[in-house]
């Protein structure tokens, strides 16, 4: 079995706990923790970018920084050039034994400053060893100097190496409030951290490394997380091996409701996802219009056109699961479809124009998921969408209080909210392109429709859906992010729902 630090995100507060057990009840000393972060960091410095000629650490005065002064003798012990800038303030200790250790060597330290960095050019690595998980406001003063210094050295082609999380980001939420570290490699210890994944995170750490510093499993065990990790190990333990007697009936009956005049392409890719995502009869509820076009586009789909409320109960009646939203339209037609399937007892799926008519009229209900984008998030709750990415995790969490279920709140490091938090750190940004969403819909409608028989919860289920739409997207992604397409991650879905 996977190791929990594998499976879970920590908060900075919970980081911290599982660094006290560590030294506290596994007595393992924390300046061990040092050198095994500072091996791990410059293990991946070495794998994942280019050979410095001198490497340069940036040491603030807490235990980042301590991590820092023990990189520094690695890299001196490598034969590189290594020099060493403290921010001012007292080191007390293992931050102060860290330091200790490398004066000890005959080694020196100098002042940091803006103008201590404004050499740092190509060939030089910088290490970010600023500040760790424990900020909480801007950073200031010279501090915020050399952090802004740090990121016209890697303009001018230094490379940075951020030890733990960028320095200026804060660990919870990616916020960064003042300047921060933009980062080509990051190495992150002990917990991920929501934040790498986050509003900045994604555009501040480069590449991510996580190492969980040997510390013992059950050390997580007894502490709860803030989220849990949507990906790789959620889908090869919930997604097994069907029975040899399975058949069509065993995988679920989806029905999808939507495509509206001109607008039946947003369908018909929900409806194809839905396909590819296992379930095993899709059937499509659209305007009579389109119900040929459907069928000769996608010849296993089984279309009907409908006019009437009437038309659509029978179909509600055969089907486990009913997605509503994708191409629905706020006309006449979308409304009266939307109203008629609020009222039905099926486990629902809500997206698109379906989100924007349930932000006209709120309700809650629990036999729902809601999968809106950041706009269609601020709809629901009457924000705007900055205040939605400013805090995503507040977003997901008020979606979920308001309108009950299971929310999705798309985009990157996508959020699934229901009596815990998920969190998905997959995906590119090739996946920002119209169409995506309604690929989700169709996967997380599969996945709902075949839950019952693997079993799972609804909550499971759409963290399932969520993580394998992300890694689908890229597995496509491997061609190039430019230019991919809704069909390209289509096309990659059955390769990822087979783990």
């Amino acid at each position: 079995m996977s190791h929990p630090s594998s499976r879970a995100f920590y908060g900075a507060e919970q980081v911290r706990e599982l660094d006290r057990r560590a030294i506290e009840d596994c007595g393992i000393p924390g300046h061990v923790l040092m050198k095994r972060a500072a091996a791990a960091a410059w293990s991946a410095a070495v794998a994942r970018l280019r050979k410095p000629k001198r490497v340069v650490v940036v040491a603030g005065s807490g235990n980042n920084g301590g991590d820092g002064y023990e990189l520094a003798r690695l890299a001196q012990s490598d034969g590189l050039d290594v020099r060493v800038l403290e921010l001012a303030g007292e080191r007390r200790g293992d931050a102060a034994t860290a330091r200790s250790a490398w004066l000890e060597g005959g080694d020196a330290v100098f002042p940091a400053s803006a103008d201590a960095l404004s050499e740092c050019s190509k060939g030089v690595l910088l290490v970010d060893a600023v500040f760790g998980t424990g900020l909480s406001r801007a950073p200031r003063g010279e501090a915020a100097a050399c952090l802004t210094a740090i990121n016209a050295a890697r303009d001018r082609g230094a490379q940075v190496l951020a030890l733990d999380i960028p320095s200026g980001l804060f660990a919870d939420s990616g916020q960064a409030p003042g300047v921060a570290v933009s980062a080509d490699l990051t190495v992150s210890f002990i917990g991920r951290k929501p934040g790498l994944h986050l509003g900045e995170g994604p555009d501040r750490t480069g590449d991510l490394v996580f190492d969980a510093l040997e510390i013992p499993a059950t050390i997580y065990e007894a502490l709860p997380q803030a989220a849990s990790l949507l990906g790789e190990d959620l889908l090869r333990s919930t997604l097994s091996r069907r029975p040899r007697s399975a058949h069509k009936g065993s995988h679920g009956h989806v029905l999808l409701i939507g495509g509206d005049g001109g607008t039946n392409g947003a369908l018909l890719m929900a409806a194809r996802a839905a396909l590819r995502g296992g379930a095993g009869l899709v059937s499509v509820a659209t305007r009579s219009a389109h119900a040929a076009g459907l069928a000769m586009a996608q010849s296993e789909l089984m279309p009907h056109g409908v006019e009437d409320v009437e038309a659509l109960a029978s179909l509600i009646d055969k089907a486990d699961v009913v997605a509503i939203g994708p191409g629905l339209g706020q006309q006449a037609w979308g409304r009266t479809m939307f109203k008629a399937a609020l009222a039905c007892e099926r486990l629902l799926v809500l997206d698109a124009d379906a989100l924007n008519l349930l932000a006209d009229s709120p309700r809650s209900r629990e036999d729902w998921v809601l999968t809106p984008h950041p706009g269609e998030a601020a709809r629901l709750l009457q924000l705007d969408t900055a205040t939605i990415q400013g805090d995503r995790l507040s977003a997901v969490a008020q979606l979920q209080q308001r309108y009950g279920g299971v929310a999705v709140l798309k985009g990157a490091g996508s959020l699934v909210q229901g009596r815990e938090l998920g969190l998905c750190p997959h995906g590119n940004p090739g996946m920002g392109v119209g169409g995506m969403g309604d690929v989700l819909t169709g996967v997380v409608a599969a996945v709902l429709a075949q839950h019952r028989s693997m079993p799972m919860s609804t909550e499971t289920a759409v963290g399932v859906a969520v993580a394998a739409h992300a890694l689908a997207g890229d597995l496509a992604a491997k061609r190039g992010e430019r230019g991919l397409l809704p069909s390209d991650l289509i096309d990659s879905l059955r390769e990822i729902m087979n783990p």
